[in-house]
């Protein structure tokens, strides 16, 4: 089940308060601000900064 768009629209950043997306295999939330990936694990979106890995490229 993917992570809906509702609740996309209400997350943010917890390190700049910006606006996520979702990555193209649907498995993180990115952060392009801070150049950040937050993993969805069981449909569940990890919001802990120090769990987050950069974003390459």
């Amino acid at each position: 089940m993917a992570i809906k768009k509702e609740l996309l629209e209400i997350l943010a950043c917890p390190k700049c308060k910006g606006d996520i997306r979702l990555n193209d295999a649907g498995d993180g939330l990115i952060c392009d601000h801070c150049k950040l990936l937050y993993e969805i694990k069981d449909d569940i979106p990890i919001m802990l900064i120090d769990e987050a890995r950069p974003v390459v490229g």
